[in-house]
């Protein structure tokens, strides 16, 4: 942690702000939503199917919109986005701490996925430009604050939850208000990119777009890294179920989300320098893909012989079944951790420094439509593997899924195309 706050600290003011921001955003977000199924379904006594739906619109309304978000930033400033972003939050969940009406209930999820596609963008490709050189460590400090929001969100919510839902809203919402009013006042606008932006408000948007979608580079390498987004959200999907089969309980589940946060919040930093002293972005993604695909090993070796559980299971037997499924979220979490800042850093490399923003909305874009196959696939392989009697193989195909990505990146590197474009060479030297 000390590594962490020390490469916080080494970063203007502006830089410290986002991390600050985004630590605040994580923590309001996830104080409220890991709970917001079960007001849904209980409080209000919601059938299941209007739960999904409004579960459904939040998600809908984030990834289909990060496109549009990214493009705003880029036209109007990052500034203006990201303060956006967190008002319309604030309003999304205190409409939440009232809303007992299915109409006012969709709304209030669709403006909150909504501002998330303001902000996320913005926030990304505002880092990206004030680090400068220093993109690739600025986006470790930002994955380590990331994750430290999401580590105590749901520990808060967990508490206030206890009192009532609506204390939550009201406690995550005045949260975004808070931020809100911090960001307007404290967070420098980016004086040097308004000419940039006036440049660009003399061409209409869809050729921005067009010019995003037919970059060969960041199309190959958003596509190469779709696959280790579906493995990553096994820690939503695949690790908790595999939990509750070999435990019958949920206590694994928590402990899986407790070590990846500390292990990222303690390490990041330390990872990625000593990512960045042996290999070149691209190589540096490639091995960490790789790593991510092995880290599923221990489960595929250890799935036949953990049998399903009737009952919870207690005691050095509990640790031992576990054994396996913490050994691949530490695997996960090593691998993400060496994977994301280079990632990050990557975006900008293969789309240049004209659209940041558009290019991490595009990114997340893709990433969204990926996770969502992913779950219906690697959810379809879970079933398939426990019908046939062959509990390895959704293991086995996360394995063979993450060695594919990490040979896909190495190959589009040793093509070149993930060098710096002409655009994008001279603004960084």
């Amino acid at each position: 942690m000390k590594s962490t706050l020390a490469l916080a600290r080494s970063f203007d003011r502006p830089v410290k702000l986002l991390l600050v921001n985004q630590l605040t955003i994580n923590t309001g977000f996830y104080m409220l939503m890991p709970y917001l199924a079960g007001h849904l379904s209980g409080t209000l006594a919601l059938p299941a199917a209007l739960v999904g739906l409004i579960l459904g619109v939040r998600n809908l309304s984030q990834q289909g919109m990060f496109l549009v978000g990214g493009t705003l930033a880029d036209r109007l400033g990052c500034k203006p986005m990201i303060v956006a972003g967190c008002g319309l939050r604030t309003v999304a969940f205190l409409l939440l701490a009232v809303a007992d009406s299915i109409p006012a209930l969709v709304v209030a999820s669709a403006l909150t996925g909504f501002a998330g596609a303001l902000f996320n963008p913005a926030v990304r490709a505002y880092l990206a430009q004030e680090a400068g050189e220093r993109k690739i460590e600025a986006f470790a400090a930002f994955n380590a604050f990331y994750q430290l929001g999401i580590l105590i969100g749901p520990l808060i919510g967990l508490v206030l939850n206890g009192i009532a839902f609506k204390l939550v809203c009201l406690t995550a919402g005045l949260m975004f208000a808070a931020l809100t009013i911090a960001q307007t006042r404290a967070l420098p606008a980016q004086a040097k990119e308004q000419g940039r932006r006036q440049g660009q408000e003399k061409r209409g948007v869809l050729l921005d777009w067009r010019e995003a979608i037919t970059n060969r580079p960041f199309l190959l390498f958003s596509l190469a890294m779709i696959g280790s987004y579906v493995l990553n959200f096994q820690v939503y999907l695949g690790l908790p179920l595999e939990v509750r089969r070999v435990t019958a309980g949920e206590l694994g589940v928590t402990l899986i989300f407790v070590v990846s946060g500390l292990m990222t919040i303690a390490g990041q930093a330390r990872v990625t320098a000593w990512a960045s002293r042996r290999w070149r972005p691209p190589q540096a993604i490639t091995w960490g893909l790789g790593l991510m695909g092995l880290s599923f090993t221990p489960l595929a070796l250890a799935a036949p012989l953990a049998g399903a559980a009737a009952t919870p299971v207690d005691g050095i037997a509990h640790a031992l079944v576990l054994l396996p499924v913490l050994g691949t979220a530490v695997l996960l979490s090593l691998a993400t951790m060496i994977i994301y800042p280079f990632e990050m850093a990557t975006i900008v490399t293969v789309g240049g420094q004209r659209m940041v923003a558009t290019y991490y909305g595009l990114y997340s874009t893709l990433a969204g439509i990926g996770i969502a196959a992913g779950n219906l696939l690697s959810g379809w392989a879970l079933d398939l593997g426990g019908a046939v009697g062959l509990p390895s193989l959704p293991w086995v195909a996360l394995v063979l899924i993450g060695l594919g990505c990490a040979a896909a990146v190495r190959a589009l590197d040793r093509s070149g195309r993930l060098a710096a474009s002409p655009e994008t060479a001279p603004a960084a030297a």
